[in-house]
């Protein structure tokens, strides 16, 4: 019988983070990873650096080796805003895995355990989350890796999705009635079935980084989630709760319906689900690696399919598309370095854009969850939000204005506009060059320095909620990321790569890792990763609670605010002139990696997905160590 889980929170996407001994480090964000047996988890007690109340669910983390986290209780004495860690840190020496299923982060272990690095268990965790959380990842997404290798340098590998070469600006008819900032289309063609899906780079991005920073084969990266496919995982209370969410569109697919709505129900929680045409679809990618989609016998069912379904992507499509290695943008505040991927993946870019305007205020001092910091994030985001919206797409197609963003005499100026006391409407102050959210993290450090943060995605729950027939592969709906209306910064061009709020970040202090960390969560990936860096350096908070607090978002319109946050900061808000609408979470849970002086690492998940660190810690026999249980003479002198 597989053991149960603990249930958790609702969330929204999954995240992984990667450690290992040389210091190479992987964060990672995608859509969903299986592993192979299930582990039998219990429910543990408060952290107790976090105990105010007991928590409803506890996910309780695996920890090998390890100490307890250093604590900040002043930022408390000084908050607005209180709450209670739901889950527990693990800690490790020789690496520290974090991704948003127990069965991922086990498959990242493993392969360190297996004397593998930070970049072989990120590739090991995705290939099972696209089994164990198939609604947010899968080889069929896009996603942008951040890999920091030992020798100190800064890889970035994007994976992004393209449009298809027959797509264009007229492409999709924009809805009239759909709401502010809202990329519907009429008849939602650019969300469900084969006309939402654009080229995937998913799995050339992961076999590339595995045969460049790796050191396993692509089969011993991906035997846990084939033997996950084909043998079975229980399912999780949150992947019913998204199955029940997507259950009306899904329906309308056989295959993904006999999966996911036996008898014409969401699958219940504690069911063991097996997939076994995407077992077999696994083994013969493990096989014959990348190319049998791009440009073999995979690829062609897949084009075939589309040509008979109405779809956009034809074999040309798979056959050009590559990989990008960028550099990486970098800003600084309050004498952390903040390091991240530049566009099309605009996160980073506007992460460093709100530090540098709230580096000129005293945010420790005013206080976590008070009206006053609220109100100044929210005044931040709206501004960041009225950039991107202006400038920030694919850099082949438009001159984005990463310098002026980048500015810290831009960001001043900004600032000087904020009224302390009254919300306001903002516009772009920056112009592109020519003048024209579901998904999944992880975060994955090793004891050599290597580390990953990555973030990868099928773009909505289930993507485009439906399954190529006969492959178990779930396709991506990222058409509905570029802007149906024709002109604009992120409008559909064909071969035009989608502008991501994608935001796997490393952070360094004196030129060494302080933290990784990331989320899935669409638009708002990037205010929730600026947030938790802000509690952590504005706030000194640890990293468990850092990636619990609770959150805002808004990019202009109504102003999220979490249900943790108090009635009268909502009202305070209220008075200020801001729409709050209170949410039961703001986007997904978020994987993070503390890196410690002396070399001990500590990973947090929240309880916004089915996060769960695993901590490596041990090691092999000092040398020259004998076994020798048999009674032994000894000569005397």
């Amino acid at each position: 019988m597989l053991p149960s889980y603990a249930p958790i929170r609702r969330g929204i996407r999954t995240s992984e983070v990667f450690a290992d001994r040389k210091q190479n480090l992987i964060v990672l964000q995608s859509c969903s990873a299986p592993t192979e047996q299930p582990i039998a988890l219990k429910d543990n007690p408060p952290h107790p650096l976090c105990r105010m109340h007991a928590p409803r669910h506890a996910s309780p983390p695996v920890s090998i080796g390890g100490r307890s986290a250093m604590t900040h209780a002043d930022w408390r004495q000084r908050a607005g805003t209180l709450f209670q860690c739901e889950k527990r840190p693990a800690t490790g020496r020789r690496g520290m895995v974090v991704t948003n299923h127990p069965l991922a982060s086990a498959a990242g272990a493993e392969m360190l355990a297996a004397g593998g690095n930070a970049i072989d268990a990120t590739i090991a965790a995705f290939f099972t989350l696209t089994v164990v959380e198939p609604m947010m990842v899968g080889v069929l997404g896009g996603g942008m890796a951040h890999i920091r290798l030992a020798d100190e340098s800064h890889v970035i590998i994007d994976g992004q999705s393209m449009a298809p070469l027959a797509t264009g600006p007229t492409t999709y008819f924009p809805d009239p009635e759909a709401g502010p900032g809202a990329m519907d289309t009429i008849g939602r063609k650019n969300a469900l079935g084969p006309t939402a899906v654009a080229t995937p780079g998913n799995l050339m991005g992961w076999c590339e980084a595995l045969e460049h920073f790796g050191t396993f084969s692509l089969a011993d990266v991906m035997e846990p989630a084939i033997r996950h496919a084909s043998r079975g995982f229980r399912v999780t209370p949150y992947l019913h709760e998204c199955v029940a969410d997507c259950a009306a569109d899904m329906a309308r697919d056989p295959e993904i319906a006999r999966l996911y709505l036996p008898a014409g129900a969401p699958i219940a929680a504690g069911t063991r689900l097996v997939t076994g045409d995407y077992a077999e679809t696994l083994r013969l990618i493990a096989r014959e690696g990348q190319s049998v989609l791009y440009t073999g016998s995979l690829g062609r069912h897949y084009v075939d399919h589309m040509e008979k379904s109405g779809g956009y992507i034809a074999a040309e499509d798979l056959t050009r598309y590559r990989t990008i290695t960028r550099d990486a943008i970098r800003g600084t505040y309050r004498g952390f370095e903040i390091i991240g991927p530049p566009p099309p993946s605009s996160g980073p870019l506007h992460i460093v854009q709100m530090l540098n305007i709230l580096e000129g205020y005293d945010i420790g001092a005013l206080g976590f969850g008070t009206p006053e910091t609220l109100h100044l994030l929210a005044e931040v985001l709206k501004i960041a939000f009225a950039d991107r919206a202006a400038a920030t797409a694919d850099p082949a197609f438009v001159k984005v204005p990463v310098a002026k963003l980048l500015d810290k005499a831009y960001a001043a100026d900004r600032r000087k506009r904020i009224d302390p006391q009254r919300a306001q409407a903002w516009t772009a102050e920056v112009a592109t060059g020519d003048g024209s959210a579901h998904t999944t993290h992880l975060t994955i450090a090793d004891g050599l320095g290597n580390v990953v943060a990555s973030t990868q995605t099928i773009n909505s729950l289930f993507g485009a909620r439906y399954i190529v027939p006969g492959t178990g592969m779930i396709t991506n709906n990222y058409m509905h990321v570029f802007d149906p209306h024709p002109g604009r910064a992120s409008s559909i061009q064909p071969g035009k790569r989608v502008t991501s709020s994608m935001s796997p970040m490393i952070v360094l202090r004196d030129g060494k890792p302080a933290f990784a960390l990331g989320l899935p969560g669409g638009l708002r990936i990037f205010p929730s990763v600026m947030q938790a860096l802000s509690n952590l350096i504005d706030h000194g908070m640890t990293l468990q609670e850092a990636v619990e607090a609770p959150r805002i978002w808004t990019q202009g319109h109504a102003l999220e605010i979490e249900a943790g946050f108090p009635a009268k900061v909502f009202q305070a808000l209220v008075d200020r002139g801001h729409p709050v609408a209170s949410v039961g979470n703001v986007a997904g849970g978020m994987n993070a990696v503390r890196f410690d002086a002396d070399g001990t690492m500590e990973g947090a998940a929240c309880w916004r997905a089915d996060g769960t660190p695993i901590g490596i810690g041990g090691g092999l026999a000092r040398s020259g160590v004998r076994f020798r249980p048999e009674a032994t003479r000894v000569d005397p002198g």
